[in-house]
């Protein structure tokens, strides 16, 4: 338990880290130096290629994550790791060729409503290449129980790339067009890394031949690759539609609502690298107990410490805007406040996502994104051009608490547990209690102190009434072991 507290406590710093710079690039640097039409274009592409990456991975990766516990000999275990690499390559030629002698038509496409979109259409599918290929990588390292760089790679690198990107092209190193090259190099650099990594962590025997029981490896992948599908597709179909429907710039607005909202799942996104090979395990070895244990924990925890950045960020909005001096921006505040209501409700489900994609009941994450994005679709065609961006947040926000009480009740239904708890009352009572009294006082001290300020005072008060009324055990516990293991 000691190296998994050390590694979860080494991916929080990592991802704040990145998202902190992510923050800087995408309310600080991207406007400054490349204008909200180019944020937008940037930001248009990387989301058209998320939704074509799960296409050419084939559901592997996460196939790797479910069926490597459940292999003892190393020679079949082998033979997945290979498998989950060589079926995505074949995937990904196939792909190549259908894009390139459709090209054209994809272009006029992807040009329909914004003509320089056009302009950079290849390289939806050469960075998709290049994530799909990480993700199954990254994923060998995680079965390993070997977490942190590959996070690093995931979650700082692609940030600190774009960081140094926009700095060349505001010194004059580097065009436009030299941006968008540079950075798909950077994404191979980052694939070539992860694999030279993967190889000293761990070096397979490759071997072209099939694991045992390999027909429910590869309908299991497919099923996820259809979920995987939808769920891109749910992912970034906001950003698509808006860049579809109304001015590219309006794409670069909700971008930052939705990245400040985001912020809200960080602790999350720290922990699943961890736990969910640990889900996998349990659901392997049948060991309903620990399953139940690592569900309440993950859902306690996350809320907790989710609740807590869920009012540092609504809380301060105000004061960011201001500071950050784009007021052109501020068209998006309340998108910040819609899509981080849905990401708390997310953060307080816990692992379950991880239960039902690693267990017989797979299908429904198929069921369940396919559903979600169909209703993405139908609420953002009506309420985007009615509403604008509001419009897409309410619709995101719909999608969110529709989908995750459906999840809800599959694990109730088929598991017998479910997240919550007495405990979840008290965070949701603290947390609804410290926003109420925080919108009513005012720090009129400019925007900066009035941000510092009132994120001491939060953050304190936060912290004295949960240990006050006993929710702090789990986290003091965790901050015990992993004192124990860096000392």
């Amino acid at each position: 338990m000691g190296g998994i507290a050390k590694q979860s406590f080494s991916n929080l710093i990592s991802i704040a880290l990145a998202f902190l710079l992510g923050a800087i690039n995408t309310v600080v640097l991207y406007p400054m130096f490349l204008g909200s039409t180019r944020q937008g274009l940037v930001v248009a592409i990387l989301a058209l290629s998320n939704l074509v990456q799960p296409l050419l991975s084939m559901g592997m990766q996460h196939a790797v994550v479910k069926f490597y516990s459940s292999y003892d000999k190393k020679n079949d275990r082998d033979a997945l790791l290979t498998a989950a690499v060589v079926f995505p390559l074949g995937i990904i030629l196939f792909s190549s060729l259908i894009f390139w002698w459709q090209y054209d038509a994809i272009v006029a496409l992807v040009a329909s409503t914004n003509p320089d979109m056009g302009r950079y259409a290849f390289m939806i599918l050469l960075i998709a290449i290049a994530t799909a290929l990480f993700e199954i990588f990254y994923n060998w390292l995680r079965v390993q129980y070997t977490t942190v760089f590959g996070n690093f790679l995931k979650e700082f690198y692609p940030r600190a790339l774009i960081g140094l990107l926009i700095g060349a092209y505001a010194l004059e190193y580097i065009d436009f067009d030299g941006f968008f090259y540079a950075l798909l190099l950077g994404y191979y650099l980052r694939l070539a890394i992860i694999i030279g990594y993967n190889l000293v962590v761990y070096r397979p025997s490759f071997r072209l031949q099939l694991p045992a029981g390999f027909q429910k490896v590869l309908v299991y992948s497919l099923w996820i690759l259809l979920a995987g599908v939808a769920s891109s597709f749910l992912l970034d179909i906001d950003k698509s539609m808006l860049s579809n429907l109304m001015p590219v710039e309006m794409v670069a607005y909700y971008s930052v609502a939705l990245f400040i909202a985001t912020v809200v799942e960080l602790p999350g996104r720290a922990m699943f690298q961890i736990v969910s090979p640990m889900v996998a395990a349990a659901i392997n070895n049948n060991d309903a107990n620990r399953l139940k244990q690592l569900l309440h924990k993950s859902a306690t925890n996350l809320l907790l410490v989710s609740g807590l950045f869920f009012l540092l960020i609504n809380l301060n909005l105000t004061d960011f805007y201001l500071f950050i001096e784009q007021p052109e921006y501020q068209v998006a505040f309340l998108v910040v406040g819609l899509i981080s209501v849905g990401k708390l409700f997310s953060m307080s489900m816990g692992c379950i996502n991880m239960i039902i994609s690693n267990s017989s009941y797979y299908r429904y994450v198929m069921f369940f994104s396919m559903f979600a994005a169909l209703l993405a679709v139908g609420l953002n065609l009506v309420l985007i051009p009615k509403i604008g961006l509001l419009g897409a947040a309410y619709a995101t926000l719909a999608v969110m608490v529709l989908t995750n009480a459906l999840k809800i009740g599959v694990v109730y239904f088929y598991f017998k547990i479910h997240p919550y708890s007495k405990q979840t009352l008290l965070q949701l009572l603290l947390i609804g209690v410290l926003f109420v009294v925080f919108q009513w006082i005012p720090f009129q001290l400019g925007p900066f102190w009035g941000i510092l300020l009132r994120t001491v005072a939060i953050g304190v008060l936060y912290m004295v009434l949960a240990y006050w009324l006993g929710l702090l055990q789990e986290l003091l516990a965790f901050a015990r072991r992993l004192g124990r293991n860096f000392l």
